[in-house]
């Protein structure tokens, strides 16, 4: 097979950005198909990709033939399924953060995915970046010694939708944004989290409380080896999107992540100014396309992904103790969630 037909689950702001990636920018594969109940989505994607198949049921993409692997971006509540229906036909899987809402939801597709032994990657793409990416290589290489602090931050510039807020939808603040906090400093730290104590509040959208949900959460972590973590995910950072990382070695620090968005600054007698990174697609554009190219690139070379389903577990895992942990007002430790 030199290229991967590949079929586009759930047109959201992910499955739009999937979409269009794959069929313009993924070389070795081929988007045949998308799939969303909503038909107005379809419509409006479909104008932009001529000869895509379209489809309202996620099945009926499923059993098109010449759909190879499937990309999942439908609602958090929903991955379960369709991965399952995905594994159960051969199909090759990559689905968004998290798997599902649960460990035993999760297990369900891992064990799923095993018995077909179809490859199966989680949408992890901060571990893409070039920015993690060297870090990463940095750590190891021993640049900053023994890295024993960590600090991981990521801020929206509002709200989402009172509808994926709820957590019985998204799994709510730390689930659906901390996760990918959770499996960046395991991966960083290259080490398990032993136990987290979080701290959240609704102090700009009330409202979200209504939902069972809120807009601020602070949480602090403990590694298995005895490192520190701290987490901060946050709804209101109205001045833009803001990712960042740093690491404390015994040798040194490495800084992750950036504001400023065009590589100019303005200084006039009113003041100096810059502009700021505006939201996800533009921060993390080329890392959406690398971990889909590297997607493609272990089908038609058959290799493991390097993200694995037991890294979205456990960063999960580390969710839901530091969900529990906000709901219980006390220290969780991770192995309580099981």
């Amino acid at each position: 097979m030199t290229r991967i037909g590949i079929g586009v689950i759930g047109l959201g702001r992910m499955g739009r950005v999937y979409a269009l990636h794959t069929a313009r920018q993924i070389e070795g594969a081929v988007l045949v198909a998308i799939a969303d109940p909503n038909p107005e989505a379809l419509h409006e994607l479909s104008a932009k990709l001529p000869g895509v198949q379209t489809y309202t049921d996620f099945c009926d993409l499923i059993a098109n033939p010449q759909v190879h692997a499937v990309l999942i971006a439908s609602p958090t509540h929903t991955h379960r399924e369709i991965a399952i229906e995905a594994a159960r036909a051969g199909k090759a899987i990559f689905c968004e953060k998290p798997i599902a809402l649960t460990l035993a939801a999760t297990d369900e597709v891992i064990a799923e995915v095993e018995r077909a032994g179809v490859l199966f990657q989680v949408g992890f793409m901060r571990r893409f970046d070039r920015g993690y990416t060297a870090a990463k290589q940095r750590i190891d290489a021993g640049e900053i010694g023994t890295p024993v602090t960590i600090r991981s931050i990521g801020r929206d510039p509002f709200r989402t939708s009172l509808e994926f807020a709820n957590p019985a939808v998204s799994g709510g603040l730390i689930v659906d944004m901390a996760i990918h906090d959770f499996d960046c400093i395991r991966w960083l730290m290259a080490d398990d989290i032993r136990r987290v104590y979080a701290e959240s509040a609704s102090l700009v959208y009330p409202e979200l409380q209504d939902v069972g949900d809120f807009d601020n959460a602070m949480i602090v972590a403990r590694f298995e080896r005895g490192g520190l973590g701290n987490v901060e995910v946050s709804r209101t950072a109205v001045y833009g999107y803001d990712i960042r990382c740093e690491i404390i070695g015994t040798q040194g620090t490495i800084e992750i992540g950036y504001l400023r968005e065009t590589p100019i600054t303005v200084m006039t007698r009113a003041g100096v100014t810059h502009d700021v990174v505006p939201h996800f697609p533009q921060r993390f554009g080329p890392a959406y396309t690398a971990q889909i190219e590297h997607f493609v690139d272990c089908l038609l070379h058959d290799r493991p992904p390097a993200v694995s389903p037991a890294d979205a577990r456990a960063a999960l895992q580390a969710c839901l103790a530091a969900t529990l942990s906000q709901r219980e007002g006390r220290v969780v430790e991770v192995s309580e969630v099981a």
